[in-house]
């Protein structure tokens, strides 16, 4: 079949000429700078055909380039063969990032163009910062990709629904109360909020505008008296959720009128944005007359340190999706076993049909990565009908999923020995678990961020001369997105905000190790930050391993491993015994005690 994008960026560069506009450039972004995007809002993938959750598309009259990162290189070069569009890769040595490339490209009196309802303010302003240098101009006001998208995706429109508060745990009454709270403190008589999972924490709603993420489309302003008004679609709420929103203070108005309603602020209104989290096309219907407070939402960090409640709920839903993981790894085995034909399409089936038998489960966290030796090695890989691998009894499955619960939302990864393992894999697979053991068991000072203690899980993998290109861990959510910030383990970025972990934050633990062609390593538990001891130092904190699932010990070369850190292993598939033995029986229950067994 012949690929479609040579033709759409034929349409794209006459609107281009059309308008006079020497580059457009296309991020992967809606008006709430979601992570993953409702269909309408994905015009990047539509343009260019890479479909990674993290690209950056830029098109002139003679080049089209797609910037991406390591976790998507070979999916990329894959995607774009024929299109016409370059892979422009990102963070490697000696390469143009993309908004350098512009510099180096625009000349005076140029024009480039960038929907403004898709780029945030902060990233808006950096664009003219960097232009301006070359005398070239930015525009906002056009949307050239959506003007030639005849067949663009409509809006959605799944309804939203309460999350009762046995899960919510905090009504949120008390949440706006807190909320207010901080917004004094920072002289604020309004808050806008376009951040997806910000809205739905607050209001203790949930929806399904985008796959995986239990969210709606909708704005949220926060005014003075003790009200607030949800710029939402009106069909997507019941009289009786309207009602008992009214009752807390919170009316509702189109989605479509957040501009118009921003625009009738005025002296002597101070409205507190965050212009990371808020796009160009929404802030230039502020009033110049309105004062700004530009700071970060502090429901971000509210929502990010998990009450008491909340982590009970989140124990327990940890350990049902362990036992469903369970069933469905001894499930898989088995039909290996059997001589059965099995895909890695069947490893999302299977564990979809686990989870769903749970109580409280809604659907995936995101989508399910099994990726079977080589295709181990591609981070973000996804198995689709048209390209995926049958499993044999040999090697190593990687499987990356997760569920979104009532009571909370999990992301895990094991790496399964299906056969015979070579000792490459073994060794590999091992140095990855050191470096999990390693932050798992840490002890560090209250006020450490994740930058400080991403060497950690490192570590084992340097000393053989060996790294991987993602972060070690990220924020997740209470019956919310799987990535949710603001703090997350990661190498230091000069400039990036060193964000304390603080006692309730859940973040993954999840080092890896990839070669392209061969295998991919990762091990991935959710861990929270608990409070650790206090000495004439100060106070330490630590982390509590919150995934209940076995590892697959016949991944690993245990002789590798040091007396603490198989003391480490050894305990931890102890407590998962404990915890889900009272959930399993007859063949799973003798999976789990053969998987659990000491070194």
């Amino acid at each position: 079949m012949n690929s479609p994008i040579p033709a759409r960026l034929a349409a794209l560069r006459a609107a281009m000429q059309q308008h006079g506009v020497a580059a457009v450039l296309v991020p992967s972004a809606d008006p709430h700078l979601s992570e993953y995007l409702p269909g309408h809002w994905q015009a990047r993938a539509w343009l260019s055909g890479f479909t990674g959750s993290a690209g950056t598309l830029i098109v002139t009259a003679d080049h089209a380039g797609l910037w991406t990162d390591s976790r998507y290189f070979a999916q990329a070069e894959q995607q774009l063969a024929g299109s016409g569009i370059s892979l422009m890769k990102l963070r490697v040595p000696h390469a143009a990032e993309h908004l350098e490339w512009l510099q180096q490209h625009l000349r005076d009196d140029e024009v480039l163009a960038v929907a403004g309802d898709s780029v945030a303010l902060t990233t808006q302003r950096q664009i003219e910062r960097r232009l301006a240098t070359t005398g070239a101009t930015v525009r906002t006001d056009l949307d050239l990709p959506g003007a030639i998208w005849t067949d663009r995706p409509a809006l959605p429109q799944a309804p939203v629904f309460e999350h009762e508060l046995d899960h919510a745990c905090i009504p949120r009454g008390d949440k706006f109360a807190r909320l207010r709270n901080a917004m004094r403190k920072l002289g604020a008589t309004h808050h806008l909020l376009s951040s997806l999972d910000d809205i739905a924490w607050l209001t203790n709603l949930r929806g399904s505008d985008v796959e995986c993420n239990p969210v709606f489309l909708a704005h949220l302003l926060v005014q003075p008296g003790g009200r607030a008004t949800l710029f939402v679609h009106r069909a997507k709420l019941s009289d009786t959720l309207v009602a008992a929103l009214a009752a807390d203070g919170i009316g509702i108005a189109d989605y479509a009128s957040i501009s118009s309603a921003l625009n009738e602020l005025g002296t002597p209104d101070s409205l507190l944005l965050d212009s990371g989290r808020v796009v160009g096309a929404i802030a230039a219907a502020i009033a110049p007359t309105v004062s700004r407070i530009e700071a970060a939402n502090p429901s971000t960090a509210f929502k990010a340190v998990k009450s008491a409640a909340e982590l009970e709920h989140i124990r327990d839903v940890m350990r049902r999706d362990g036992a469903a993981l369970v069933r469905g790894f001894r499930r898989l085995e088995q039909r290996l076993a059997a001589g059965m034909t099995v895909t890695e399409l069947d490893v999302d089936t299977l564990l979809h049909e686990e989870r769903s038998a749970q109580p409280g489960w809604i659907g995936e966290s995101f989508a399910t990565i099994a990726g079977y030796q080589a295709n181990g090695a591609l981070p973000h890989y996804r198995a689709t009908p048209e390209s995926h691998s049958t499993l044999q009894a040999e090697g190593l499955l990687l499987i990356d999923s997760g569920g979104q619960y009532l009571g909370g939302t999990t992301d895990i990864t094991r790496v399964l020995a299906l056969g015979e393992t070579t000792p490459e894999q073994r060794r590999d697979a091992t140095l990855v678990m050191k470096g999990m053991i390693a932050l798992s068991r840490a002890r560090f000072p209250k006020g450490a961020s994740g930058p400080q203690l991403d060497a950690l899980a490192r570590a084992p993998i340097w000393a053989s001369g060996m790294d991987y290109g993602h972060g070690t861990g990220h924020g997740v959510g209470y019956f919310l997105n799987v990535h949710e910030g603001p703090h997350g383990i990661r190498p230091p970025v000069a400039g990036g905000a060193l964000v304390a972990l603080e006692p309730g934050m859940i973040s993954s633990i999840e080092p890896g190790l990839y070669k392209p062609g061969r295998h991919g390593i990762r091990h991935e538990n959710l861990a929270v930050v608990i409070e650790a001891d206090r000495t004439e130092f100060g106070e330490f904190n630590a982390f509590e391993t919150l995934t209940m699932c076995p590892f697959d010990r016949r991944a690993l070369e245990a002789g590798l491993l040091n007396p603490e850190e198989r003391a480490w292993l050894d305990d931890y598939h102890a407590n998962v015994r404990a915890a889900l033995s009272p959930l399993l029986d007859d063949a799973d229950l003798e999976w789990l005690n053969r998987h659990c067994a000491p070194l």
